[in-house]
């Protein structure tokens, strides 16, 4: 039997089907599934957003605020809130950069680069369980239009 399709191309006269409203539905239920499946030990360190910036900095060098401003899609104030409070949870600490002072390259401690091991199998399983009984060109497809979504916001907020 093949699945229901629902469309969320365009809002009903409820206005409640939509595409944010299924993305929102779909995060939500990846934050539930991390949450109460995976690896607890993180979990109550490096929450939210935290195990995707430690993760982004353990394959990344030279990593700058204003890199995490872009690849996460977060305000400036956004992106220094969060890194503050992972340098004073112990995860990154901040080093100068040769040449000019004002620049602070972020880099995992120990401590950070240990919760990276425990998230790292973690994500794999989210991603296996995500992805299951998908095509590569399906997930091409998908990854493309949640680019063109990303790109239309984006364009807006320019404006």
């Amino acid at each position: 039997m093949k699945p229901k399709l629902r469309s969320c191309a365009l809002p009903p006269d409820d206005g409640i089907s939509t595409a944010g409203k299924e993305i929102r539905s779909l995060s939500n239920l990846i934050m539930r599934f991390i949450t109460l499946k995976l690896n607890k030990s993180f979990v109550k360190t490096a929450t939210g957003s935290n195990a995707w910036i430690l993760l982004y900095l353990s394959c990344h060098d030279n990593v700058f605020q204003r890199d995490l401003e872009k690849e996460f899609c977060i305000t400036r104030s956004t992106a220094s809130k969060v890194v503050i409070l992972m340098e004073k949870k112990g995860f990154i600490r901040r080093e100068s950069v040769e040449g000019d002072a004002r620049l602070k390259r972020l880099v995992l401690t120990e401590k950070g680069k240990q919760i990276v091991d425990l998230i790292k199998d973690d994500k794999y399983v989210v991603e296996q369980t995500l992805v299951k009984g998908f095509t590569k060109e399906e997930l091409d497809l998908f990854c493309s239009y949640i680019e063109r979504m990303k790109n239309n916001i984006q364009g807006e907020l320019t404006k």
